[in-house]
């Protein structure tokens, strides 16, 4: 059975080439100088996808937007912020946060990681359903590690709503009065439970096509629980490129992140072929994002899929053929 197709058909097919049968359901979008173009196969362009850790991106420009508006300062503490008391994690700066390097864990043991994953392999069901209390609950009896650079899902968790506690709101109002409304993305949210979710939203699935629960909870929101159409990822993308979004100086990177990469606030920038692209992407149990940019060349591509199989080579691929067209 051949997809629907919505929106520009030449994006349209050259999605279908790059993604193939594994993404059935599937979007893309590619912004340049030139405008904006928006596909869809096997979902309309206003369809809603979870786009995973692509939400850390959003966290980070909150962070670079909360230091601009100095709401907080770049020695500023969780334990400035939230009630943790004397708890080690009081003491980590919200600036070692927005980089990974905290020291904290990718997840508590207190969150029984393992028991999580197990439960999403076998059944499908969403690891990250708990509340901010609960959270929090987690992030006080949790040990601090040495301040390497870590990937941490937690520390993310915490930062954002560190962020909206400094902004006297929740995690899910602040995206909503800094990023959706201000950039008029129509579907860019952060349901914290499962009826929160918008009619028709998308039902995402593992590699064998199985269904997978939707990732939504009130604590996993700033590392993970954005959905949003693609559409809204294309003018979010565009808001990033052209400096509109608030707190864009979070792209700029600021610390070393593994072997040839740099961080910002959360945004990852590496060399490909000597030019420099800026990205993140996201994966849960039932999807797959990822967006890049090539800022030289304002240039920004994005995928959404809801099959929880890999696109980042795909997304790199398809920027650079945007690039390219767009050379500098």
């Amino acid at each position: 059975m051949t997809a629907a197709i919505h929106g520009d058909k030449r994006l349209a097919a050259r999605l279908g080439e790059l993604l193939g049968m594994r993404h059935p359901v599937a979007a893309a979008a590619a912004v340049s100088p030139q405008g904006m173009t928006v596909a869809g196969r096997g979902a309309d362009l206003d369809a809603d996808f979870e786009i995973g850790s692509i939400a850390k991106a959003v966290t980070g420009l909150l962070y670079a937007e909360a230091l601009a508006r100095d709401e907080i300062g770049p020695d500023t503490t969780l334990g400035d912020l939230l009630p943790f008391g004397d708890a080690p994690a009081a003491r980590v700066t919200l600036h070692s946060l927005s980089t990974h390097r905290s020291g904290l864990p990718s997840l508590p043991k207190s969150a029984r990681p393992w028991r999580r994953t197990i439960a999403l392999w076998r059944h499908g069901i969403n690891p990250y359903g708990q509340d901010l209390e609960q959270l929090l609950d987690q992030a006080r009896g949790v040990a601090v590690g040495k301040p390497q650079s870590r990937y941490s899902n937690f520390g993310f968790e915490l930062l954002g709503h560190a962020l909206a506690h400094a902004a006297g709101t929740t995690y899910a109002e602040l995206v909503h009065r800094r990023i959706a409304t201000p950039l008029e993305l129509d579907c860019f949210y952060v349901p914290g439970t499962a009826d929160q979710l918008r009619p028709g939203a998308l039902t995402g699935r593992s590699r064998r096509g199985q269904p997978r629960q939707p990732w939504t909870g009130e604590g996993f929101g700033p590392a993970g629980g954005v959905r949003a159409s693609i559409t809204s990822m294309a003018r979010f993308t565009a808001a990033v490129l052209d400096g509109s979004a608030p707190g864009v100086a979070a792209l700029d990177p600021v610390a070393p992140f593994g072997v040839g990469a740099r961080i910002g606030a959360a945004w990852i920038t590496i060399k490909v072929k000597d030019r420099p692209i800026t990205w993140h992407n996201g994966g849960t149990g039932g999807f797959r994002s990822w967006l890049g940019l090539d800022r030289g060349t304002g240039t920004g591509v994005v995928f959404l899929s809801a099959t929880a199989a890999p696109i980042d080579r795909h997304g790199f691929s398809l920027l650079a053929e945007y690039s390219n067209n767009n050379g500098r």
